[in-house]
């Protein structure tokens, strides 16, 4: 497994922070907590790795032609959470794909050890201390956020996850494209989830959109401060 640092750019002379959600609803959840904070930035970018990477990096080259670089890119919105429960806040120590690569006879194979790429992003130590420490999270609530392409929807899928990445939290969608958009521009990257549902059998019945959406906008109304005085030093 790779693992990449993303680093700050020099020379910016203010903080600007771009939020990238993959839907509306979940931008208008962080934005609802971000009133008169002109730094920050809440972008739907799109579903799935593919679309969250291209719209996230739209923002940022567009930024970066306008004379206005971002600081700082996060990931947000809601997700699967492994042994929590919904309305729970997870922050990422580490952004990882968890399917990207090969299946072989002797079992999957991540795309690094295939030769190519990167599958983990780690967000700065810092800042996911900080934003554990605003947001009140529990230190089980802080781990690995894997992205897949295709939602979990059996407890088979779930075992092999939490076996294949036993440091695993959640799971969503948009996290790594996100934290790879971020690292070509050299821009500081981290996630933030709130659990939906339990990653396992699909069941609808038990999801709570709502409480996890209300949950983000507590979220993001509590790590504001830290998000716009962060410094990578």
């Amino acid at each position: 497994m790779t693992d990449t640092d993303t680093g700050a750019q020099p020379g910016t002379a203010h903080a600007r922070v771009l939020i990238a959600t993959a839907v509306p609803a979940e931008r208008d959840a962080v934005a609802r907590a971000l009133h008169d904070r002109p730094a920050i930035d809440v972008v739907a970018v799109g579903v799935g790795p593919a679309a969250a990477a291209a719209g996230t990096a739209t923002a940022l080259t567009t930024a970066e032609l306008a004379g206005d670089p971002y600081t700082l890119v996060v990931s947000a919105g809601i997700g699967g959470g492994f042994s929590t429960p919904p309305g729970t806040v997870l922050i990422a120590d580490a952004i990882t794909v968890a399917d990207l690569g090969a299946e072989t006879p002797e079992g999957f194979l991540p795309v690094t050890e295939l030769g190519f790429g990167t599958v983990t992003h780690r967000p700065p130590a810092s800042l996911v201390r900080d934003l554990a420490a605003a947001t009140g999270t529990a230190p089980a609530a802080v781990g690995t956020v894997l992205t897949v392409s295709t939602v979990t929807g059996t407890a088979d899928r779930a075992a092999l996850l939490a076996r294949r990445h036993p440091g695993a939290v959640a799971e969503a969608m948009e996290g790594f494209g996100v934290a790879e958009a971020a690292a070509a521009h050299d821009v500081p990257v981290a996630e933030i989830r709130a659990v939906s549902n339990a990653v396992g059998p699909r069941d609808r019945a038990a999801w709570r959109i709502g409480d996890a959406l209300a949950a983000l906008t507590d979220a993001f109304g509590k790590s504001a401060p830290v998000l716009e005085s962060w410094k990578n030093t």
